[in-house]
């Protein structure tokens, strides 16, 4: 039986207080208005027998008389294979116009699987982007954020993510979002004919925050069970930050001490409890995630960032519209390449592209402040321009094989094959320019 209390003692703009006892935190509360209209609520925090929950929509009109019903549960997500292809809201109600969802329905914000069913990651997960297969390779079961700036094309780049990913199965989280961005990613998915295999749940700028914490939860629960079927699930969310800044208005309406920057001081674990999330379960599938983690003013000791980056496991800088190779980190891509993981020359190709790249740029910044430049920096700046276009350009697709290829092209291109600072015995199997001597993975 479910206690039902018939009197709210406190209302705020997007809480209010019960006197109840033997509740949980995130448990699930229903009131009942005198219109007979429901508003739906989670605990958030208790004190002795003061309850505050909250509210999931607008507290206008409700009542001190009104019936408030705790649920005896977390909120819950519906998850099958019929939600694939769906595009629902942060409390997991369809928003495209069809059918409710059946699935098997599951609490979210459970805890992380237990570290003994973990292994290793070992497998790659391909993009098709140069910058992250060859350079910051993904790897399966990773948690990776793009660090960025609001107005970058972030999105857009976690879009072509989902849609060239060779995952089993694409789950994306978007929080306080625009309209125009919503509708971007839905189009995106509807034309690239990647949304059979995906499915979205959206928060909206304009929904309640307390939404927005749900947003995650919903999809990383989903990417649990499907990840126990055995699939290869990617966990895409956008944008962490307005996650955190939800938490902190939260916390401000809790009248919490604040933080660093007013953020809460659980910041840390609240994201930590979602990044650990990511896991290859023996046995099983796995699930990987990206998120995008703006930064307020470019400011990577801004509390979000900084915190994430004690959490994950590298990050991906995206900047003037393309993924940077310097600040860019792939933690764990020493697991996935070289020899028969990937192909022999990747390790040494990667580590030669971008230190000529930087030599690159310093010949660039000669030539800016006016110095001659030597017929080395002629063909450095011949290589700089030759790899951003062709290699840091995210219109490039191709694949990681064709990738490391070009790499070599370009090489060939610019130097002479005892500049370029790789072993003799790649150079021999590489270098030739009729490709006779490529190797690729069968």
């Amino acid at each position: 039986m479910h206690k039902i209390y018939e009197e709210i003692s406190e209302i705020g703009n997007s809480t209010f207080v019960v006197q109840a006892d033997g509740v949980e935190i995130g448990e699930m509360v229903c009131v009942e208005k005198a219109d007979r209209t429901k508003l739906f609520g989670s605990v958030i925090s208790f004190d002795e027998s003061r309850v505050t929950i909250q509210a999931m929509g607008s507290t206008r009109g409700l009542s001190t008389g009104d019936s408030v019903t705790f649920l005896k549960r977390a909120m819950r997500v519906c998850v099958g294979d019929n939600i694939l292809g769906r595009i629902m809201n942060a409390m997991g109600k369809p928003i495209d116009g069809g059918p409710t969802p059946e699935g098997l329905m599951t609490e979210i914000g459970t805890p992380s699987a237990n570290p003994v069913r973990r292994v290793v990651p070992h497998h790659m997960i391909g993009t098709n982007i140069p910058m992250i297969d060859v350079f910051n390779t993904l790897v399966e079961s990773q948690k990776i954020p793009i660090f960025s700036v609001a107005g970058e094309p972030y999105n857009q780049l976690l879009m072509r993510i989902a849609n060239q990913t060779d995952a089993d199965i694409v789950l994306i989280g978007v929080m306080a979002a625009r309209q125009d961005d919503v509708h971007a990613f839905i189009e995106n998915a509807k034309s690239k004919g990647s949304l059979e295999k995906t499915a979205m749940f959206i928060h909206r700028a304009t929904d309640y925050p307390v939404e927005c914490l749900l947003v995650p939860d919903m999809v990383l629960t989903a990417a649990e069970q499907f990840a126990q079927q055995g699939k290869r699930v990617l966990a895409l969310l956008t944008d962490m930050t307005a996650f955190a800044d939800a938490l902190k208005e939260i916390a401000i309406s809790l009248e919490q001490v604040p933080s660093n920057r007013g953020y809460p001081g659980s910041l840390y674990s609240d994201l930590a409890s979602r990044y650990e999330k990511a896991i290859d379960i023996e046995g099983s599938g796995s699930i990987t995630i990206i998120t995008a983690t703006t930064m307020p003013g470019d400011d990577v000791t801004h509390p979000v960032p900084d915190n994430t980056g004690y959490i994950t496991e590298g990050q991906f800088y995206f900047r003037n519209g393309r993924i940077e190779p310097f600040g860019s980190l792939s933690r764990l891509k020493q697991n996935v390449i070289g020899g028969e993981k990937s192909r022999d020359d990747h390790g040494d190709i990667m580590n030669a592209c971008i230190r000529l790249y930087a030599e690159a740029l310093k010949s660039r910044e000669l030539e800016s402040m006016g110095f001659k430049l030597s017929k080395w920096d002629n063909k450095l700046k011949k290589y700089g321009d030759l790899f951003e276009m062709k290699m840091m350009d995210l219109e490039v697709n191709i694949t990681l094989f064709e990738a490391l290829d070009l790499a070599w092209e370009i090489l060939r291109q610019c130097f002479d094959k005892n500049e370029v600072g790789i072993k003799n015995k790649l150079i021999e199997k590489y270098w030739e320019k009729d490709g006779s001597n490529k190797v690729h993975k069968d």
